[in-house]
């Protein structure tokens, strides 16, 4: 069975089909469009006007799309005099009338309208592009967050575990599915075909990538393994070219070196937590000799936190190895939380911080982000719940004793430097 054909064993495919106006169909404009499906109580004529809107929404500039999300902000919002009035009405009797009225009360049109544009057979990847348009022009038009909302609280359940096909990247995946893990590369960057080779043919390197049904050719996110024998210390030798291929039956440790997402318009809808662990499970099920399941991850922010308390790396005794653990374990942000997102993203899967080390990522941007350094978290199979749910109740982070004796005696270290600078 083909790659594509795999995923749709047991669904039809549909393709998004552009509209075709005919003579007797009157021109509107998408506010127009977007109330008349809202309202529309036919399939048939629903489907032909959430066509057209998908398909002027797709045509417009910015300034004309900011206009329209204004518009399904303003006069698609909630009624607040009704959400109380129908509210009150459940306080007073909890039946099933009054509950399914403050349901509609409570759920804006706007959200409908989004429904209904899904409807149309190919849409939802339209829809995931047309919420990065949002998220894009929030950062500017505060006001848009509330549609921003609707959109993440639809794509939740759109896009649950349940929802979601986890499908292995080969050498022999499609070429289109191949140019866009080469486009969506966020950590280290692929940059022609033959660097693509090197990760995905030899025996010892895997790729596995989320799919949506509604969008067979798109991963979502997709995660590089490197087989080995040991922890990976560095990203040198995990892409080295001229390296020995090891036999998978000799491998004992899966390194997951690059997790990249894919859709800029699914942001903050989090599915790499279950691409981590399902993926682990499975290479434990087909490998029985791999016993270690590490990260080698990127430190983003390390630069910018040694910019921010004033540390200068070459005026301090302190290694940068010493300096990334301390950053690791005790830098937070305002929330108690690691400061670093990485490290919030592994920790709150249920990871622990295995190891640090310096000259990790000689590449520029290694360089500039994280002075160079890396770190592994380690999942544990049999330990992932528990550390999750510490993490998620008191932001424990999970580290051996010689981390957090690291990261002490670095405070200690800049407290003395401290004293000494400012007397």
């Amino acid at each position: 069975m083909s790659f594509v054909a795999s995923l749709f064993s047991n669904v039809f495919e549909h393709r998004y089909t552009p509209w075709k106006r005919t003579a007797n169909e009157p021109e509107l404009n998408v506010e127009e469009l977007a109330d008349a499906l809202v309202n529309a109580s036919g399939e048939g004529s629903g489907i032909v006007l959430a066509t057209r809107l998908l398909d002027q929404l797709e045509a417009m500039d910015d300034a004309r799309k900011l206009k329209f999300f204004k518009f399904l902000c303003n006069s698609m919002d909630i009624d607040p005099l009704v959400v109380e009035a129908t509210l009150q009405a459940y306080r007073q009797s909890a039946n099933a009338k009054n509950y399914a009225a403050f349901l509609e009360a409570v759920d804006p049109k706007r959200q409908e309208l989004i429904r209904r544009m899904n409807q149309v057979p190919g849409a939802t990847e339209k829809l995931v592009a047309l919420r990065a348009d949002v998220l894009r022009m929030k950062r500017e038009h505060l006001e848009l967050v509330t549609l921003d909302l609707d959109f993440r609280h639809l794509f939740s359940a759109w896009f649950n575990r349940g929802f979601l096909v986890l499908r292995p990247i080969t050498w022999e995946t499609p070429a289109h599915v191949l140019e866009k893990i080469i486009a969506y590369q966020a950590v280290h960057a692929i940059n022609d075909w033959d660097e693509l080779r090197q990760r995905v043919q030899p025996d010892d390197r895997r790729c596995f990538a989320f799919f949506h049904l509604s969008m067979p050719d798109e991963p979502l996110i997709f995660v590089e393994v490197a087989l080995t024998d040991h922890t990976a210390d560095s990203i040198q030798s995990v892409l080295a070219v001229n390296r020995e291929p090891l036999a998978p039956q000799d491998a004992t440790t899966a390194v997951f070196y690059s997790i990249s997402n894919c859709q800029a318009g699914l942001a903050q809808v989090s599915f790499g937590n279950f691409l981590i662990k399902q993926v682990a499970r499975d290479l434990a099920q087909e490998l029985p000799n791999l016993t270690h399941f590490v990260t080698l991850s990127p430190i983003p922010l390390f630069a910018k936190w040694l910019k921010e308390t004033g540390i200068e790396v070459d005026t301090t005794e302190v290694s940068i190895q010493d300096l990334a653990t301390h950053y690791l374990l005790d830098a937070k942000g305002q929330d108690g939380r690691p400061y670093d997102p990485v490290s919030r993203f592994h920790l709150g899967n249920g990871a622990c911080v295995h190891a640090v080390h310096a000259n990790a990522d000689l590449s520029k941007k290694g360089q500039l982000q994280s002075a160079g350094a890396m770190v592994n978290y380690r999942y544990d199979l049999e330990a992932v719940n528990s550390n999750h749910e510490r993490y998620a109740r008191d932001a424990i982070i999970i580290a051996n004793e010689e981390l957090h004796a690291t990261s002490r005696r670095v405070s200690q270290q800049l407290d003395a430097l401290n004293n000494t600078t400012s007397s």
